[in-house]
């Protein structure tokens, strides 16, 4: 690809939406910050949009990460879209000017709720075409999740998965990856969102505010459990749905500290998830997201002032897709 060879002028300070220290989502304000500072295979891009997910939440509450924060104020946030402005070196794939997104290592690295980041090049790929920055900005964590999630539970033709919270924002990409790669998919959900579910290609829906999914779910391969023990046992009561030897995958960190012992005394298998900022598995799903195969959905868009708001609407539980920060 031919290069951009753009220089940039760039300021000495930025915005950032930091963290004094942990807690409610009102410690979250905007400050002048320091702009990151450029090492080893680091990019440095200019940040146009931010996506918020659960771990920045529960890592601004003080669990999550926050352990490993080293220094305040502390900029949170992983996922972004935005525009390189420096290269690692003169002929790299990646050259100022250019459209990428991916994924930081909040607190390893400053985060993107600011206006400028500094990231591993293995962490970024070329944006989508298809995506406008917004849209891009909510795809890293999740569909990277996602896509690993159902890679690891096995999604196949004639297997059957139970997909829980199907309509968050890990959740709309485990269903549409395990429908593609032929599994058959059961989503669990609210009322409002059942027809949004069967939208992404659910073969069955179930409404757990007026149905118990292990009376209706029977003998599954694997269940994709994004919830944990966190409300009503949703973990425990998933192993019931399984088959015996079958698979349970869950991601939400600290949402379940039994799962070996209890799916072991079941008689089945659970295994935690953990992402990985990859830029080549991005690179596979940007090809997915640009020929329209999949899809991301925007819940809400705030602007990087607006973050505490942001924060609490996440916390309510009810996201329909992904909320974004509009940085700049």
């Amino acid at each position: 690809m031919e290069s951009m060879a753009t220089e940039y002028e760039l300021p000495e300070t930025m915005r950032a939406l930091v963290i004094d220290e942990t807690g409610a989502p009102e410690m979250l304000h905007l400050q002048d910050h320091p702009l990151p500072r450029q090492i080893s295979d680091e990019v440095l891009i200019k940040v146009v949009a931010a996506g918020l997910n659960p771990i920045d939440a529960k890592t601004r509450a003080g669990k999550g990460v926050a352990a490993a924060i080293e220094h305040y104020p502390a900029i949170l946030g992983n996922d972004f879209s935005g525009v390189v402005v420096r290269t690692v070196f003169e002929a790299s794939d990646l050259q100022p000017g250019d459209a990428v997104y991916g994924m930081g290592r909040v607190p390893r690295t400053g985060g993107s709720f600011a206006e400028y980041v500094s990231v591993s090049s293995m962490s970024v790929a070329r944006k989508p075409a298809r995506l406008s920055h917004i849209e891009a900005a909510a795809v890293p964590i999740a569909a990277l999740t996602a896509w690993g999630m159902v890679k690891l539970a096995g999604a196949a033709p004639g297997q059957r998965m139970l997909v829980h919270a199907g309509s968050g924002g890990v959740g709309h990409f485990a269903v549409q990856f395990a429908r593609m790669l032929g599994a058959h998919v059961t989503a669990t959900g609210s009322t409002r969102n059942l027809d949004f579910l069967r939208d992404l290609g659910a073969d069955e829906v179930i409404d757990y505010t007026t149905t118990r999914f292990e009376d209706v779910a029977h003998d599954l391969d694997s269940v994709i459990d994004l919830i944990g023990n966190v409300h009503d046992d949703t973990g425990t009561r998933s192993l019931k749905a399984l088959r015996p030897g079958g698979l349970l995958v869950n991601a939400p960190t600290g949402s379940w500290p039994t799962m070996a012992a209890d799916a072991a005394a079941a008689g089945r298998r659970a295994t935690g998830f953990k992402v990985s900022p990859d830029a080549r598995t991005l690179d596979e799903l940007s090809t997915l997201l640009d020929s329209g195969a999949v899809r991301v959905h925007i819940d809400s868009v705030f602007e990087l002032a607006e973050g505490a708001a942001a924060h609490r609407l996440l916390e309510l539980g009810h996201t329909r897709g992904k909320i974004v920060l509009r940085v700049s």
